[in-house]
């Protein structure tokens, strides 16, 4: 999908397109922590080559066996339960991308002048690994989020992965963090994709060098409660997100600036913030980290893409399946007025799936809406839900399974 700033980055490609990977000796059947340096930063890891992830007190292999952690599934949430291993790749100006490493999960150590740290030069992605009901592990179209992260580097003149090493990145985080997946329908394996320039440096410019990394967490409904209780936020802008701004990637300096209007809500009882257009102050974007679709009359509505809010993988999706399904789906601006008239309201993202929105307060205005097993995003969240876990036929090949 064509981004406004594109064009206008073609100078960045050339700036940071390759990458090395610093070489680590570990001695096998030895895991512990070994402090290593790179020419720009100190980043301290506990280094683990997947031919020797076998460090489980039973003596079984990490990640490959079939015990799912030391965990209750039935009180699964959405928070970060720290698992075995994460994915690492470092890079710097003037060598290429190699395969990266599995390393032992844990604290990265980073210069103080670090880009990251000082001007947010970072990004980060999305994305869940599911167990199917015949014991197959399933990615959710993987390829989006590496495109969606390449395009975001070029707009912070970052390099990135390229789509395949970014898959199998993902593919073998997922392998060695095996036996971290929830069983069916307990909650799913969310994979933590990072890029942040790590290289020191003083001065407002690139990072002469940067750090991929996936983590990941296994977790349960972002939003436990249910159908959501949304306010829309009159008095703050995502000003960064505005036009020409960063809304359109997942900048790392998106969301910070949100801190004040959710704690805000939440401490109202809102289970989230809804946010306005800068430009206008009339139409409404997105909430803090997910899209917003609204339904009248069997039409569906949704902010257009135009740099401002992000190109959700899930509202791309939910979008294809609508249309499969006969509905009409209209992109284009949506005022909180035509909101408030609505018969139903949603939300889509990686974290809440598809979830229905109950309410929504405006001022002293308080608009409901149909929520439940009969809704249309009960209906599209059934499909979209049964495509990832394998119980509803992938005509699309959005599936990818990792073995």
């Amino acid at each position: 999908m064509p981004f406004p700033f594109r064009s206008s980055l073609s100078f960045c490609r050339s700036l940071f397109h390759s990458c090395f990977l610093p070489h680590y000796q570990v001695p096998y059947r030895v895991i512990s922590s070994v402090h290593t340096k790179t020419r720009a930063t100190p980043f301290l890891l506990s280094m683990a080559p997947p031919s020797i992830l076998r460090d489980n007190e039973d003596g079984s292999e990490s990640g490959l066996g079939e015990s799912h952690g030391d965990m209750n599934w039935e009180g699964l949430g959405f928070s970060l339960t720290p698992t075995d291993y994460m994915h690492v790749m470092k890079c710097s100006e003037g060598e290429k991308f190699s395969q990266g490493s599995i390393v032992r999960y844990g604290n990265i150590e980073i210069s103080p002048a670090a880009g990251i740290l000082n001007y947010g030069q970072g990004i980060f992605e999305g994305l869940k690994a599911y167990r199917t009901e015949d014991g197959r592990i399933l990615l959710f179209r993987p390829e989006e989020n590496a495109l969606r992260m390449k395009i975001g580097a070029e707009r912070l003149c970052m390099p990135s992965p390229s789509v395949e090493q970014f898959v199998d990145a993902v593919k073998k985080t997922v392998l060695a963090n095996k036996r971290w997946i929830p069983p069916t329908g307990k909650g799913t394996l969310y994979l933590r994709p990072l890029l942040m320039g790590t290289g020191a440096a003083l001065g407002v410019a690139p990072s002469p060098e940067y750090t991929f990394l996936i983590y990941c967490s296994p977790v349960g409904n972002y939003h436990a409660d249910g159908a959501l209780n949304l306010k829309v936020e009159d008095k703050f802008y995502r000003s960064i997100a505005g036009n020409g701004g960063t809304g359109g990637i997942k900048s790392v300096t998106n969301y910070a600036p949100v801190y004040t209007s959710t704690t805000e809500a939440k401490a109202n009882g809102f289970s989230d913030v809804l946010f306005l257009d800068s430009a206008t102050g009339k139409n409404i974007e997105e909430a803090t980290a997910c899209n917003v679709f609204v339904v009248k009359e069997n039409v569906i509505f949704t902010p257009a893409i135009d740099g401002t809010i992000l190109p959700g993988i899930t509202r791309k999706t939910i979008i294809d399946i609508a249309k499969d399904l006969g509905y009409k789906v209209v992109e284009g601006s949506i005022s909180v007025e035509e909101m408030m008239n609505a018969d139903e309201v949603f939300c889509t993202g990686t974290a809440v799936v598809v979830t229905s929105v109950a309410s929504v307060t405006y001022k002293d205005i308080r608009a409901e809406y149909k929520t439940g097993a009969k809704t249309l995003s009960e209906k599209l969240r059934g499909i979209l839900v049964g495509i990832q876990t394998g119980r509803v036929e992938d005509k699309k090949s959005w599936t990818v399974q990792v073995e």
